[in-house]
């Protein structure tokens, strides 16, 4: 494309930016990016000052690049890529699930520049970290994404062109990472997306290569173990839980969920215990209606209050993002489960994408195991031990003294999704009411040491407190403070 090209289509998207910033009526750009940006500045992405986060150190991506499947295909992708993104003055650049720069090659002086704009190994190009861009875009999408100039939401990196496409694990089927061609604007080729894509194919069946020649070593190695159990109902498993051989055949699904600890496994009616093999499982099973049932896990919540949520799994501490937080809360409060399009609305309102949410549950999943949050839709099967279900329950059953010795502060303050929203000011406000309306100090004295701005609570336990109660003077200064 010619300079001047060039700098005639960056005009017009700055211009549809400018104007969907500024919520004007009119052209918008392309579906693809519209969406994008509502997502990025949901996440309180700065359109004018953003810039990708550092997340990982060097010995963090050092660790992570030992582990990662991507690292078998990255020299296929180098040989794809690298020389033809030199010529344009480009660099390839391969990221994880999350976002993370963990490979980055191309000219010295191409990757020299990258840095000044954060394009470094260990950097978050997620949307909710860096905007609208291809890298992130690709991951919120699962699909092949080019971002050209203004068409990032951030302007800091108006320009740049990137073209992405993800790279997908042919077990699971789940997205692995990344792909991503980045350079100047002025010198992206049309047909490079076309070409990325090809190096991300080529990848994938790289990747489908090494899988069946692990899946027929299995086989080949443990085969006999499954042969030896003599007709009792068994199976060999890969490492993920994809079921390559069971007798009798047919009787398990294509996968089984494999427990986030333990050997035991629920099938039905059926008990399984795993075996560990090299590179997989042998399960062993037989069917036994009377045996003791798998106890569900147990999922502990503390997200009352202004510290980070706290969430431990069957007595394991659990981290949780803030935004999985919010899902948990979500499905917590909802036992039947919700579907995609349901908690989409749940986090960002009537305009939310059901991408969006799908992608967040898709990660809450391999977090905490696909035993515990399941799908079809999404539910918690556990055991939910939350302090906010606590103060729920105990209100229900008239039990106001130990609800306001539950309540430690607002369900997670600092979360702006509508319905979180919603269930944090009614918990608050029938907690609030039935602490006025019982008049019993104890449970006033609680509710204020939580909510010391509310003067009428203050004024009420006041004229509870008798005159020798050594609380009374902290009450009364309160009280005094406000008049």
């Amino acid at each position: 494309m010619p300079a001047a090209d060039h700098r005639s289509t960056a005009r017009r998207l700055a211009a549809l930016r400018e104007a969907a910033l500024a919520g004007h009526a009119g052209e918008r750009p392309r579906p693809l990016v519209s969406e994008s940006w509502k997502r990025s500045l949901a996440a309180r992405v700065d359109p004018e000052h953003g810039e990708a986060p550092l997340v990982l150190d060097r010995s963090d991506v050092h660790r992570i690049r030992e582990s990662h499947p991507l690292a078998a295909v990255l020299p296929l992708l180098r040989d794809t890529l690298v020389s033809i993104a030199d010529e344009a003055m480009h660099m390839m650049i391969v990221t994880d699930a999350e976002g993370h720069i963990l490979w980055r090659e191309g000219r010295a002086d191409v990757m020299r520049r990258g840095e000044r704009f954060g394009l470094v190994e260990g950097a978050g190009w997620s949307e909710t970290a860096a905007g609208t861009n291809a890298m992130g875009t690709a991951l919120a999408a699962d699909r092949p994404v080019r971002i050209h100039s203004a068409e990032h939401l951030v302007r800091t990196y108006h320009e740049w062109t990137c073209a992405a496409a993800p790279i997908h694990d042919p077990d699971s089927g789940e997205m692995i990472g990344v792909v991503d061609v980045t350079g100047p604007m002025r010198t992206f080729h049309p047909t490079t997306l076309a070409l990325v894509v090809a190096a991300a194919r080529l990848a994938e069946g790289h990747l489908a290569a090494h899988q069946a020649q692990r899946d027929e070593r299995l086989l080949r190695r443990n085969l006999p173990h499954l042969l030896a159990m003599r007709g009792e109902p068994g199976a060999l498993l890969t490492a993920s839980g994809r079921v390559l051989a069971a007798q009798p055949e047919g009787w398990l699904p294509e996968r089984v969920e494999l427990p986030a600890g333990g050997d035991r496994v629920l099938l039905g009616r059926h008990e399984g215990h795993l075996e560990p093999l090299a590179d997989g499982w042998l399960l062993r099973t037989r069917p036994d209606p009377a045996s003791r049932p798998m106890p569900a896990p147990v999922l502990e919540l503390a997200f009352l209050g202004g510290g980070r949520p706290s969430a431990r799994l069957d007595s394991r501490p659990v981290r949780l993002t803030h935004r999985h937080a919010e899902l948990v809360t979500l499905l917590a409060l909802r036992p039947d489960g919700r579907t995609g399009d349901e908690l989409a609305t749940d986090l960002y309102g009537e305009d939310a994408k059901l991408v969006t949410a799908r992608a967040e549950m898709h990660r809450l999943r391999v977090s905490l195991g696909v035993r515990v949050v399941r799908a079809q839709p999404y539910r918690l099967q556990a055991r939910i031990e939350a302090d906010f279900l606590g103060v729920r329950a105990a209100l229900a059953e008239g039990r106001v003294r130990d609800a306001a010795r539950a309540y430690r502060g607002q369900l997670l303050p600092r979360s702006d999704a509508p319905a979180i929203r919603e269930e944090r000011e009614q918990l608050h406000l029938s907690l609030r009411r039935a602490v006025l309306d019982c008049r019993d100090v104890e449970a006033a004295w609680l509710l204020h040491r939580v909510d010391g701005d509310d003067l009428e609570l203050a004024e009420q336990l006041l004229g509870l407190l008798g005159r020798a109660d050594p609380r009374r003077p902290e009450v009364a200064a309160r009280v005094a403070r406000s008049h």
